[in-house]
């Protein structure tokens, strides 16, 4: 079935409109023409995309269905003309990366400054989503690649071990907690709890880990960003969980302090996610063999269990 743009456009004028005249009128078409062409495209797909009444029309179920995606292709268009304008200022490709807060606060900055430099004529976009959202965002190619912690949720996905991460504690300096050096999670299951947003990886693993000792995560607060975390256990708020990189950040510039967290699952991995294909466009692979090189995998998964079993000693 061949949809030729002028009529996609019209669609999208009339429901904004909710009249065909107007809508005929917005996209510089005659109304006759503009009645043809929906007729026409209605008598193609099988099906009626407007109701029409007194005051104008109303788009039919199908209608506001064929208008989502229309938008969506249209935001398609948009970035494929965007990036291929970028060709003619010297830009080689334009690379979509998604990860979740962690790997941006921990370990990605530094390697995509290193990537950067390398491939200066790439350009590259990041936005922070949760672990879930990011192999979501792979799976239906609205990004190149993901950066995420486990669970692996879309088989969709091929994806291989980047950096290993540690959680750890962060408590106010005057907390009962505060002299320990090590805590296990069960010892903060009777303290208020301040985490991420729901969704993040680490909190719905928390939530599972609290309900099979039989208690309930005291989630009070949750937000987005370490940053506002730490600053809500500073003012005395709550105990967090949080990967350890930012975590030591944080002691040394609020009145907080950073613990152990002493379960083997504090040891935890990034993934880098990419779809399954037989190849992967150039930028994308120069991308995933810079942040996994091939030989650094089976040590990635030794420094893992390494890490698993130090926790495991500290218990």
């Amino acid at each position: 079935m061949r949809l030729d743009l002028t009529s996609l456009h019209l669609v999208l004028a009339i429901e904004r409109t909710r009249s065909i005249t107007a809508g005929a009128k917005a996209e510089h078409l005659a109304l006759a023409a503009a009645s043809k062409r929906l007729a026409d495209l209605e008598a193609r797909l099988g099906v009626k995309l407007f109701e029409r009444r007194a005051r104008g029309v109303e788009p039919t179920e199908a209608g506001r269905a064929l208008v989502r995606h229309i938008r969506n292709l249209q935001a398609s268009l948009h970035a494929m003309e965007s990036e291929v304008v970028e060709f003619s200022r010297g830009i080689k490709g334009h690379l979509r990366i998604v990860a979740n807060g962690g790997a941006i606060a921990e370990c990605l900055p530094a390697d995509l400054a290193n990537f950067c430099s390398r491939h200066p004529q790439i350009r590259i976009s990041l936005e922070d989503l949760t672990s879930a959202e990011v192999q979501a965002a792979v799976a239906e190619g609205r990004a190149d690649v993901g950066i995420f912690t486990p669970p692996v949720l879309d088989n969709r996905l091929h994806t291989q071990i980047y950096r290993i991460s540690r959680l750890a504690v962060l408590v106010p300096r005057s907390h009962a907690l505060a002299s320990l050096k090590a805590v296990r999670f069960e010892d903060l299951l009777d303290h208020d709890l301040v985490g991420l947003h729901a969704g993040a990886a680490a909190q719905e693993f928390m939530r599972e880990q609290a309900a099979a000792l039989g208690k309930t995560l005291r989630a009070r607060l949750q937000v987005r960003g370490f940053d506002a975390i730490a600053q809500l256990v500073e003012a005395g708020l709550g105990v967090a969980v949080l990967p350890r990189g930012p975590a030591e950040r944080f002691a040394q510039l609020f009145d907080v302090e950073c613990l152990t967290l002493a379960e083997p699952w504090a040891a935890r991995e990034y993934r880098v996610a990419t779809p399954k294909a037989d190849s992967l466009p150039t930028v994308v692979q120069r991308f995933v063999e810079a942040l996994c090189p091939p030989q650094a995998a089976a040590a990635a998964e030794a420094a893992l269990e390494a890490a698993r079993s130090d926790l495991v000693s500290k218990q």
